[in-house]
């Protein structure tokens, strides 16, 4: 895995890992190499989202200075874009 991934492909890569552990023709110790990996980079993609929401939540503004931390509501905002 590159040490300078972004979130999707990141993502994308863990997708693959689960199909492969999902199929079952790993030796164990290609599972537990792909297991290893597949930690990782739930922990990057956890850190990258995590990384967003605080950054989110400093642009939700009150007023001319004054901030507000409010949770995003993602199912709201899909919703939205399907109509």
């Amino acid at each position: 895995m590159a040490k300078k991934s972004n979130f999707e492909s990141a993502l994308k890569r863990l997708e693959e890992i689960v199909q492969k552990l999902e199929g079952g023709d790993l030796s164990l110790d290609e599972s537990l190499k792909l297991f290893e990996e597949g930690i990782e980079l739930s922990r990057l993609c956890t850190k990258k989202l995590s990384e967003a929401e605080a950054r989110v939540e400093r642009l939700i503004k009150l007023g001319e200075k004054e901030f507000k931390t409010e949770p995003l509501d993602v199912e709201e905002g899909e919703e939205e874009e399907k109509e």
